[in-house]
């Protein structure tokens, strides 16, 4: 984008009077040349270097006109403000000599004053920041403005701060995006909506999404013990600052916290939203089954579990011997059944049952959200137990943790549970070890290419 001014330059008469000048002693020179040509015996060689000295003239003279021609203009009121996104010649070599570019999520608040947002987009016009989104929250005072920013690599948040600073904004905040969040908020929110309607065990992910870094919890109204835990939320929630209090339709509380930014109405609007949705839906698990054979020629099912597994599930725990029993739940083995009504409900994660012909639970597998943190936990009867069956529930559960964006699982057992370990091992990921007075907790961090798949062994068959 050029300004009309510098476009279209006036045309001077200096210009004109140097040029007619130029000609006439042009003429001049071609005279003094002739007669001494038409008196001198060297006539020819005198005309050779005649012309040689008009073309080197006329030579000199294109190169002058067009280095003035193209040159910037002197007077610096000549100069136009490049915006946000605008380039101009200059401008765009400016950005061909950049490094690369840094995505930056910013939020700020400013006065509910007319002139305010555009002050911060003059600011960052003047860093050659480039607006990608941008969101409006509301405030009582104020409002909260949510930008998506792409950057020059060498701007520094700091640097940016500080600007914001001096254009208005307050509170400011800023870290690192990526790829994703370049997908416009709507999209996003729909997005969200159809994965919680899908699966009951997508809210806690979805409210995660849907505001950022935070810590959510879900605290049951009864305890595995059966006593009252006297968490309860009005139906319309609670909003406290950095903390939203939400009725959790399965019962109980869901908490959100984010101690380093607080939540805006329009944030609370949303999330209880998507916990309406939750619960006008009322209870859901995919149903979808893979049917595996063993080595021996038994065929046993994968699926999702919810409570409606429960009765089978204590089955199972009543064929389990007390060793394996005190491996899975580090405490006392009278006190397991209690865990299962929790572990089955898909408000804390995601459950995987292995199923035989004849419909029996032999194995549970759990992914369990932990906060900001994920779990798993198995748990294989006797007789079933060194046949892969833990190892393959373990890779479905981290590729589950994957896809949910999980950045690391972790799982709690004793060190003398060499079954548990080797499973761990087998997943090929980066390992974290931490033994406490027996307990010892394993970290695996996932990444893009290396999150193990659901894949059974080699000597498995799938139908």
């Amino acid at each position: 984008m050029t300004s009309a001014k510098s476009a279209r330059r006036p045309h001077h008469w200096r210009r004109d009077l140097i040029e007619l000048a130029a000609l006439f002693t042009a003429v001049a020179v071609a005279d003094a040349i002739a007669n001494l040509i038409g008196h001198q015996p060297d006539g020819p060689y005198l005309l050779m270097a005649s012309a040689v000295a008009l073309v080197a003239t006329a030579a000199f003279h294109t190169w002058w006109a067009r280095r003035h021609g193209h040159a910037p203009p002197s007077d610096e009121a000549d100069a136009v403000p490049v915006g946000a996104g605008a380039t101009t010649d200059g401008a765009g070599d400016t950005g061909a000599e950049e490094t690369g570019t840094t995505l930056w999520r910013m939020r700020t608040t400013v006065l509910d004053a007319p002139g305010s947002l555009a002050a911060l987009c003059t600011a960052l016009a003047g860093l050659r920041v480039d607006i990608l989104t941008l969101q409006t929250h509301p405030l009582a005072h104020g409002a909260v403005d949510e930008f998506l920013l792409r950057a020059p690599a060498s701007l520094q948040a700091q640097e940016l701060s500080r600007e914001i600073a001096a254009a208005g904004g307050a509170s400011t905040w800023i870290e690192r995006a990526d790829a994703h969040d370049l997908v416009d908020t709507p999209t996003r929110v729909l997005s969200l909506a159809t994965r919680t309607a899908l699966d009951a065990a997508e809210l806690p992910l979805a409210l995660r999404q849907l505001l950022g870094r935070c810590t959510i919890h879900s605290l049951p109204a009864v305890s595995v013990t059966g006593r009252a835990t006297g968490q309860s939320a009005p139906v319309e929630g609670v909003l406290e600052e950095t903390v939203m209090r939400l009725r959790d339709p399965s019962g109980g509380v869901i908490s959100v916290e984010r101690p380093y930014l607080p939540f805006t109405p329009t944030e609370f609007a949303r999330a209880r939203a998507l916990v309406e949705l939750d619960a006008r839906l009322g209870p859901r698990v995919p149903r979808s089954e893979d049917v595996l054979t063993l080595p021996e020629g038994n065929e046993i099912t994968v699926r999702r579990a919810d409570r409606a597994d429960l009765a089978a599930a204590r089955a199972m725990h009543d064929r389990c011997s007390q060793h394996t029993l005190g491996l899975r739940y580090h405490g006392p083995v009278a006190d397991a059944d209690r865990y299962l009504d929790h572990l089955l409900s898909p408000r804390f994660g995601r459950t995987l049952a292995v199923q035989t012909a004849s419909g029996k639970l032999v194995a549970l597998g759990h992914l369990l959200w932990d906060g900001d943190e994920t779990e798993v936990a198995l748990l294989v009867e006797d007789d079933w137990q060194r046949r892969g069956i833990g190892s393959e529930l373990l890779r479905r559960l981290v590729a589950l943790a994957e896809e949910a964006g999980c950045d690391s699982v972790y799982a709690v057992t004793q060190s003398r549970n060499t079954g548990m370990v080797a499973a761990m091992r087998a997943l090929e990921l980066p390992l974290d070890y931490q033994i406490e007075e027996g307990t010892l907790v394993i970290t695996a961090r996932l990444t893009r290419e290396g999150a193990a798949r659901p894949s059974a062994p080699t000597e498995w068959a799938r139908r």
